[in-house]
């Protein structure tokens, strides 16, 4: 992998992560719950005694939640490039439902690892997660299509 790919594929999980993200926050606004990871995650810090200061605890949050997206982009390449799927809406969908499924997984062991239970309605949360990382691997999908055309025209035009 080169440095463009590289920053190809940050920038689409960037983009898909954020995207994820507003998602989430304007579902937590909608249903007046606690549905936004990037909290959840500093509840989970704490309680698993991680002895930083609250605005670190809140930053590693994020950076936690951003790199987790990269991962799953960094997943989605390897399918892409290896021709296992095609990059196509219906690649896209699929693969932000099984990443919903994975998440939510993640969570249930997060939370019974930490024995943090919020006051959150579970069920809705997770179906938010779902269709959140759905909201995910289409614009991770779109994303990286869009970025195809340019990073052709990168790789032709600029050296590093």
């Amino acid at each position: 992998m080169d440095i463009y790919i590289f920053i190809q594929l940050l920038i689409v999980s960037i983009a898909a992560t954020s995207a994820m993200t507003l998602f989430s926050y304007a579902a937590s606004a909608s249903f007046r719950e606690l549905y936004k990871e990037p909290v959840l995650l500093t509840f989970m810090l704490t309680k698993l005694n991680i002895e930083v200061q609250p605005k670190t605890k809140v930053v590693l949050a994020w950076l936690l939640h951003y790199f987790i997206g990269l991962l799953f982009v960094l997943g989605y390449y390897y399918l892409w490039i290896n021709n296992i799927l095609p990059v196509s809406f219906l690649s896209g969908f699929l693969l932000g439902f099984v990443c919903g499924i994975i998440g939510i997984i993640g969570w249930m062991i997060m939370f019974k690892l930490s024995n943090h239970q919020p006051e959150i309605d579970f069920k809705g949360y997770y179906f938010q997660l779902l269709l959140a990382h759905i909201v995910f691997g289409l614009v991770a999908t779109l994303v990286y299509h869009l970025s195809l055309t340019i990073l052709i025209l990168v790789k032709a035009y600029v050296t590093v």
